[in-house]
C-alpha cells in the first residue's frame, strides 16, 4: 500500500526509501548503517507524517551510531541561520575562494543606465561573473524567478556599461548563488539565459552542499543548540566557520565577543569534533 508524507509546504510526497538512504548517507553514515535506519523508518511511517518528524527520527536513530550527530543540524537548516548580510554573503565568498575562485567582494559597477552593487566579481579559467547571493531564512522557500531577472538586468547593464568605456571589469557571465532551490521557472529561465546558478540540488553533483563538505567550509550555526545571542556575537566578531572557531585562539575570540571561556572551549571541542566526522 502507498504511503504519503507531508513535506514542509503542505504537499503530500510518496515515501521513498532511497531519499532516507541519501540523507543518512549526507549526515555522515556508511551505506550499511543508512540502510539499516532506512528499514527502521519505513516500518514506523505512516499515511500523512511530516517529513520533519522523519526528519527528526533520523537524527535520533543515527545518534546510536555516530555520537557527533547529537552536536549538529540539518546542514539546509544551519545555512537558513546565518544572517544574510553580511554573514551569508562572506560565507558563499570564502567558499568560492576555496574552490579556486579569485574572488573581490562587494563591487559597485557603473552600468550604462545607473551603478550596480553586486555581491562579488569573481574569476576562474579565464572566465569572470558577477555574483548575486540570495539567501531565504525559510529554507523550503524557493529561490524566484525575479531574482533570475534581476541578475540578467544588471548584467546587461553592466556589460553595455564595459562597451561604453565607463569602466574596465569585462563580465563574461552572471552568477546566482542561494540556499534553496531554484523554482521551476527561475531554472528555465536561468537555463535559457545562460545564468550560472549554484543551490540546493543544484547543478547535480557539484551544488552547495556538496562545495560545502568538499572543503569543509561549514557555518557555525551548524553546531546545535547554539542561540540566536550566541549567533550574533560570533558573526559580530566574523566568527562564522567552525574553522574559525577551531584556528583561532580562544582568548581573542572571547575579547572579540565577551563570551565565557568555557564557553567557547566547549564551542570550539564541538566544532573540532564535527570537522573530524566531515
Amino acid at each position: 500500500m502507498a504511503v504519503f508524507v507531508i513535506k514542509a509546504d503542505g504537499r503530500k510526497q510518496l515515501f521513498d526509501k532511497e531519499k532516507i538512504i541519501q540523507t543518512c548517507l549526507r549526515i555522515g553514515a556508511s551505506r550499511e548503517i543508512a540502510e539499516h535506519i532506512t528499514n527502521k523508518i519505513e516500518a514506523k511511517v505512516y499515511n500523512g507524517m511530516e517529513t520533519r518528524k522523519i526528519l527528526k527520527m533520523i537524527f535520533r536513530l543515527l545518534g546510536v551510531y555516530r555520537p557527533s550527530i547529537k552536536h549538529i543540524v540539518d546542514l539546509r537548516k544551519a545555512l537558513s541561520l546565518m544572517r544574510p548580510k553580511p554573514d551569508f554573503e562572506r560565507f558563499i565568498q570564502i567558499l568560492l575562494s576555496e574552490h579556486g575562485y579569485e574572488v573581490t567582494p562587494n563591487q559597485i559597477i557603473r552600468g550604462k543606465c545607473v551603478e550596480h552593487e553586486v555581491d562579488a566579481v569573481v574569476r576562474k579559467n579565464g572566465k569572470a561573473y558577477m555574483v548575486e547571493v540570495k539567501h531565504h531564512y525559510n529554507y523550503h522557500t524557493p529561490t524566484g524567478l525575479d531574482v533570475s531577472r534581476i541578475a540578467r538586468a544588471v548584467f546587461e547593464d553592466i556589460t553595455e556599461g564595459f562597451a561604453l568605456g565607463l569602466h574596465n571589469l569585462k563580465i563574461d557571465e552572471a552568477m546566482i548563488i542561494c540556499n534553496t532551490k531554484l523554482s521551476n521557472h527561475a531554472k528555465r529561465y536561468t537555463e535559457c539565459r545562460g545564468i550560472h546558478h549554484i543551490g540546493w540540488g543544484s547543478p547535480i553533483n557539484s551544488d552547495l552542499r556538496i562545495m560545502i563538505q568538499k572543503k569543509k567550509v561549514y557555518p557555525v550555526t551548524y553546531i546545535k543548540g547554539l542561540n540566536k545571542e550566541l549567533r550574533e556575537k560570533l558573526s559580530n566578531a566574523g566568527i562564522i566557520l567552525l574553522k574559525h572557531l577551531v584556528t583561532e585562539k580562544l582568548e581573542n575570540i572571547k575579547r572579540k565577543t565577551g563570551i565565557p571561556k568555557k564557553n567557547i572551549e566547549s564551542l570550539a571541542k564541538k566544532a573540532q569534533m564535527l570537522l573530524m566526522r566531515t
